[in-house]
């Protein structure tokens, strides 16, 4: 069981998976160990674009809910913790990409 891969996840593909193996992580069991924010920002730091939707929905599969089931008050919680995530990580936090977000007031990155 422990070494099943992470297309065992429902909602996990397999253009998911080679992120995923290109951040080190092969397995479902690594995946829940990590846990969604963790592995998301590995993924980020090892080449996956950051897109707001994948956020979520690997939240979702990890929750062993369909992707579009997350709505309202949780989308809204989610999408503050993605942008505390991606002001926060290494690859991120300085890039001219968030400062852009930043000046429009799509998100505020920390000073």
């Amino acid at each position: 069981m422990s070494d099943e891969p992470v297309t065992t996840i429902s909602g996990i593909g397999p253009a998911t998976k080679t992120q995923f193996d290109r951040a080190g992580i092969h397995t479902a069991l690594a995946l829940r160990d990590m846990g969604a924010d963790a592995a998301y920002l590995r993924l980020i730091e090892t080449g996956t674009r950051p897109h707001f939707i994948g956020y979520y929905a690997l939240h979702m599969a990890l929750q062993g809910r369909p992707w579009n089931d997350c709505k309202g008050d949780e989308k809204k919680q989610f999408r503050e913790r993605y942008d505390a995530l991606l002001a926060g990580s290494s690859g991120f936090a300085d890039s001219s990409f968030l400062r852009m977000l930043d000046e429009i007031g799509v998100i505020a990155v920390p000073k």
